[in-house]
């Protein structure tokens, strides 16, 4: 187990069903195989992370293999720069779906390595334990990693909040950060059938304090969705879904078909020596 505790950050160790420290601080192992090490009274929000309904639809979307265009390269690169026996975290996990595919393609390669995940989300990370992989999950914050210095190999930042201090803190020296994120005309088709105006996606700030650029890829595709159910799950795994007045949220209600871009960065750092 590599994560530490929240408290005194010394190291965890599972005896039975219990997460232990050396300082006496204790966690219990929940039944769907994930850990809580978020400490609730540093947040004064009544929710944490995305909701049971973001969550569902999301899990629900993205098992279809739609973002396939992004899973592919992203674990592909990943799997090149994880090295045996590393330590890989998903920070800001959501369901799981990346992690799991990135899990897989480590077991078919051969390749030995521990495999961490963490939400803010209580609700995201029991559908993420839930796939059973080798992976390790936990609720904690992304600003507050349960994990040492220097001791990840490689993070991930997919579409989650950019806690760069963090990252670098517990990245090793000659780690890396994998990062993706919507570039400007990133579902376009989607918003223009919700919004009377429709703006861009703003674009993403890449450099970062740190920690050394090294490339930017730009992937490129489009959905054709059939049938409502598939367009209403990729609407709510969305943030315009929150953000959207009910009487925009019909527009989409009886819509059975659907043609949208989709287009995302994927930008690697190196942390230097």
């Amino acid at each position: 187990m590599a994560f530490v505790c929240p408290v005194c950050a010394r190291p965890l160790c599972l005896e039975g069903r219990v997460y232990r420290c050396v300082g006496g601080h204790a966690f219990d192992l929940a039944a769907a195989g994930y850990v809580n090490l978020f400490l609730t009274q540093t947040s004064s929000a009544k929710r944490h992370g995305d909701d049971k309904r973001m969550i569902r639809a999301r899990k629900e979307f993205l098992d279809t293999g739609a973002y396939a265009c992004l899973s592919g390269p992203l674990v592909e690169k990943s799997l090149a720069l994880l090295p045996e026996k590393g330590t890989f975290l998903d920070a800001g996990c959501g369901e799981g779906h990346y992690t799991a595919i990135l899990a897989d393609k480590l077991a078919e390669s051969g390749k030995e390595a521990t495999l961490l995940g963490v939400d803010l989300s209580k609700e995201a990370v029991i559908y993420a334990a839930k796939r059973k992989r080798k992976i390790a999950f936990a609720v904690a914050s992304v600003y507050h990693l349960p994990l040492a210095d220097e001791s990840v190999d490689l993070v991930w930042n997919i579409f989650s909040p950019l806690a760069e201090e963090e990252y670098l803190r517990v990245l090793k020296k000659g780690g890396h950060l994998l990062r993706a994120y919507p570039l400007e005309e990133h579902l376009m088709g989607l918003k223009e059938q919700v919004y009377e105006q429709v703006y861009e996606n703003k674009p993403e700030e890449k450099e970062l304090a740190g920690l050394r650029l090294m490339e930017t890829t730009e992937i490129r595709s489009a959905l054709q969705l059939e049938g409502n159910e598939q367009i209403m799950a990729l609407f709510s795994m969305t943030p315009y879904y929150y953000k959207t007045s009910a009487s925009d949220q019909q527009k989409l209600a009886g819509l059975q078909r659907l043609n949208t871009p989709i287009a995302f960065g994927l930008s690697l750092y190196r942390k230097e020596g």
